[in-house]
């Protein structure tokens, strides 16, 4: 037996230098190492502890800033010193070259380190090309690591942000691995832990010592170790370490299972073990190691033993789900077996669904083309363009106000699946491709307010014929019809032709005199004004006859040379003016140097003109005189909500009925664009600084510049960027871009819980900061007190409170399906009103059952900013 056992041994050391003859490839051969933020002149560098090159990510990403984690902080590895930061976007990816249909161990490394000052762990989530990996909390710092199969040359790794935290990483890895060695045929591998099980607790086992550069955690489990200083083979792909198979576990009770078990983020996930086994004790004459591998009660490998100094490794061939959201494993000594179990190293995944396929690199050419030929710097054109869905690139069909010049790009014709291009409002010259014809999918083509020139050409007049919806106005150059006029009848004649009142005619000429005769209205500005002639004209003699048009020196009389600051709106400052003695207004004017003003200013006036109602803020008039623009509205002598509850308005502080009425009030306000008018409108900024007070203190909502209003015939949501004000913007629509008029109510649910609680909508100081966490915190302790405006004290009837924090948290509800509609909410406000009406001097205790119910139903996510 002595004999045999030597000559193993010898056929083990054969094998062992085979083995190493194959892992003799070059370093580090495929490796990306990257040092997040690392400035580019202190590139490359080899780490002193794993000897790996490092170089800097400024080539591998176009956004995000760099950083440094605090001094006070000691690291092993010098990437975790450097970070990158992301404030701006929402998804922002790393781009990276890679060989398509290889197995990658991707690995993203995080070091918080309190870089910022604010002592708060970002959480984001972390996306591979179009589909999530995994949601990153970094008070947990802990590497994240995936195996996965890669689909294309270019990878994607992207960084995604989900509340009010900003994105933030170190180090970001790629190591190539064998095809035939981890399973990632029925999906990515998610790493849960890769456990070397020693006694030994210096530090990870990793490159040089592992070829793929694996992290081996040294793992202690409270056994027996085993331990050889012989070398110790490989037979598999895996290639596991001769460090880690030289050390091992063994059960101290020797009678019994060896048990382990892997914990898992969710009930659902579904797993793959492997097991890593080398025989590495001197096995006596008639010694016998026999066990049984169990996953959760499945059995996995029977009556297995190890290799005498040879790694193996056993795994589940099919992803398996545990129960209880942890999976119990279990080495089983057979009766036959004369020792315990022994294992040398474990790893555990969980297999992840990757729903969505990138999108056709055609596409992603033709889009990058595009964002190259025009330098488009778009922050969210990064990552997949089309998924998914809440974060596909946004402005592909609409390109218009761009600031573009030079011809119609070629690159166009390859987004053949595309049915809208708006390029309207550039600055785009040269002639009207033919190709545009052969885009069959085409439904609009909007190339107004352009330089174009020549004709249209007669394959695009036909697609015309047969339903293509061509617009072209405002391209003086080019000839629209069979019989091409000089250019300034060819301008007259459209404008002329749209105009039904004579009157209107007149305005549209001086209008478009005073834009040529002002040299200094150019670009973005020319087009912006062009746009909203046209939505005087729309509205013909409405606008003549029903609201007044001010010169621009009449308005500078009424605020006597913009005197009295009111305030900032969506699009300008807000001065004080006065019409006559007895009435007073509030004149919000264009700044000029607002590009996105211009849009505002444009949401405005196309719903004030068509929209009245006793709970939004009246339209008195309009000035529209060269390069300045004005809105005059009905002035609110109160000010606004949200100046009342911080205690910064002169009378005394709202009592409970007038809050309860002036939310009533709101919510009528807000009900009325949702269903009384057609299109129905949605405000997207509803905050206690836009509900403004009369002189009687009745509601009146305001700043209407991020408006939107659904087609008719839709369905009542639509998919556009995400806008709002940050701690009242909906994370649903944050988080997918549909927007619905449960945007609005969530957003009113926060103000409810301002009027109930006068705390700040955001505060970092407080234990949860969003005011939505903040307020379950308080009812899941009970704390109703601490809830409450101590400016209340305590006159309210307990009955409305309820209710109306019912009200506000159902409101807040993370999914819109579960929110109340508007109408729903006027109902439920009045009958808070109601009781509070009938309150006559009583006291009543706050009911405990409905403190307990709303305690354990209270479930909210945290708001993000806006974009």
């Amino acid at each position: 037996m002595e004999c045999y056992r030597k000559l193993l041994l010898a056929l083990s050391f054969g094998v062992f230098a085979t083995i190493q003859l194959v892992q003799a490839q070059p370093a580090q051969q495929g490796f990306i190492s990257l040092d997040c933020g690392l400035p580019p002149g202190e590139s490359p560098y080899t780490d002193p502890v794993t000897g790996l090159t490092f170089s800097s990510d400024a080539d591998f990403i176009e956004s995000g800033k760099r950083g440094e984690a605090g001094d006070d902080v000691t690291y092993t590895y010098r990437q975790y010193k450097d970070l990158r930061y992301f404030p701006d976007g929402i998804r922002n990816c790393y781009n990276l070259i890679v060989n398509k249909g290889i197995n990658y161990l991707i690995r993203a490394g995080f070091s918080y380190g309190n870089y910022d000052g604010l002592n708060v762990y970002p959480k984001f989530d972390l996306h591979v090309g179009p589909n999530m990996w995994i949601a990153v909390d970094l008070d947990d710092e802990n590497d994240r690591e995936i195996i996965y199969m890669t689909k294309s040359n270019v990878l994607q790794i992207c960084l995604v942000k989900t509340g009010v935290t900003i994105p933030m990483i170190s180090t970001l890895e790629l190591r190539p691995s064998k095809n035939d060695s981890y399973m990632t045929q029925f999906g990515p591998l998610n790493l849960i832990h890769r456990r070397a099980y020693t006694s030994d607790s210096r530090g990870y086992i990793r490159y040089p010592n592992d070829v793929f550069d694996r992290k081996w955690d040294r793992y202690s489990w409270f056994e027996t170790d085993v331990n050889t200083t012989l070398n110790v083979a490989s037979s598999n792909p895996f290639l596991v370490p001769n460090v880690v198979s030289r050390s091992g576990i063994s059960p101290k009770n020797t009678s019994k299972p060896m048990f382990f078990y892997t914990s898992l983020e969710d009930d659902n996930d579904k797993v793959i073990v492997y097991f890593h086994f080398a025989e590495i004790q001197d096995l006596k004459g008639n010694d016998t190691r026999e066990f049984d591998i169990e996953l959760d009660e499945k059995s996995i490998h029977k009556a297995y033993s190890p290799k005498v100094l040879l790694s193996e490794t056993i795994y589940n061939t099919s992803p398996q789900k545990c129960r209880f959201g942890a999976c119990a494993i279990y080495l089983v000594r057979t009766q036959r077996s004369t020792l315990p179990p022994l294992i040398n190293a474990m790893e555990a995944f969980n297999v992840l669904e990757f729903l969505y396929v990138e999108t056709n690199p055609n596409d992603v050419t033709a889009l990058k083309n595009i964002q190259t030929t025009y330098g488009l710097n778009i922050i969210s054109w990064q990552g997949d363009p089309c998924l998914p869905e809440q974060l596909k690139w946004k402005g592909v069909e609409d390109l218009s106000a761009n600031q573009l010049s030079g011809s119609i790009a070629s690159s166009f014709q390859n987004l053949t699946e595309l049915q809208k291009l708006d390029l309207s409002s550039n600055s785009l010259s040269g002639g009207l491709p033919e190709f545009l014809a052969n885009m069959k999918s085409l439904l609009t083509i909007n190339l107004s307010w352009n330089n174009l020139k020549g004709t249209i050409p007669q394959a695009l007049r036909d697609r015309e014929k047969n339903g293509l919806k061509l617009v072209m106005q405002g391209n003086p150059k080019l000839c629209q019809t069979d019989e091409c006029k000089n250019s300034n009848t060819r301008f007259l004649v459209p404008v002329a032709a749209s105009i039904a009142s004579f009157t209107v005619i007149v305005v549209v000429l001086v209008l478009i005199f005073f834009a040529k005769k002002k040299t200094k209205l150019k670009g973005t500005l020319r087009i912006s004004y062009n746009t909203i002639y046209s939505i005087l004209k729309s509205h013909g003699s409405v606008i003549l006859t029903k609201k007044k048009r001010f010169t621009y020196s009449e308005v500078e009389a009424m605020t006597n040379n913009f005197e009295r600051v009111l305030g900032e709106g969506g699009f300008g400052v807000v001065y004080h003016g006065s019409l006559n003695d007895s009435e007073h207004v509030a004149v919000k004017l264009l700044a000029q140097s607002s590009t996105q003003g211009y849009k505002q200013f444009k949401a405005e006036v196309e719903l004030l003109l068509r929209v009245h109602h006793t709970n939004l803020v009246n339209l008195v008039g309009y000035c529209i005189e060269e390069d300045q623009l004005a809105l005059v509205y009905e002035f609110a002598s109160n000010g606004d909500l949200k100046q009342h509850l911080l205690g910064e308005s002169q009378g005394v502080a709202l009592n409970w009925a007038s809050r309860l009425r002036i939310a009533m009030e709101t919510a009528q306000g807000l009900e009325y664009l949702h269903i009384g008018c057609e299109p129905p409108m949605i405000h997207r900024d509803v905050k206690t600084t836009n509900i403004l007070l009369d002189e009687n203190y009745q509601a009146k909502l305001a700043d209407f510049g991020l408006s939107r209003s659904f087609p008719i015939g839709v369905e009542r949501h639509m998919s556009t960027n995400v806008a709002g004000t940050p701690g009242y913007l909906d994370p649903e629509y944050f988080q997918t871009n549909w927007l619905t008029e449960k945007s609005d109510v969530y957003s009113f649910g926060i103000v409810l819980l301002e009027m109930i609680t006068s705390q700040p909508v955001i505060q970092q100081s407080r234990k949860k900061p969003h005011i939505a966490e903040w307020v379950g915190l308080m009812l899941k302790r009970g704390d109703i007190e601490n809830i409450m405006d101590p400016n209340l004290h305590g006159d309210y009837d307990s009955s409305s409170v309820w209710k109306a924090l019912e009200l506000a948290i159902s409101c807040v509800n993370p999914s819109s399906l579960r929110r109340p509609s508007m109408t729903q909410v006027v109902s439920e406000l009045k009958e808070c009103l109601v009781y509070e009406d009938s309150k006559k001097g009583r006291k009543s205790d706050m009911d405990s059952n409905i403190s307990l119910e709303l305690s354990t139903s209270f479930t909210v996510v945290m708001t993000p900013e806006a974009r």
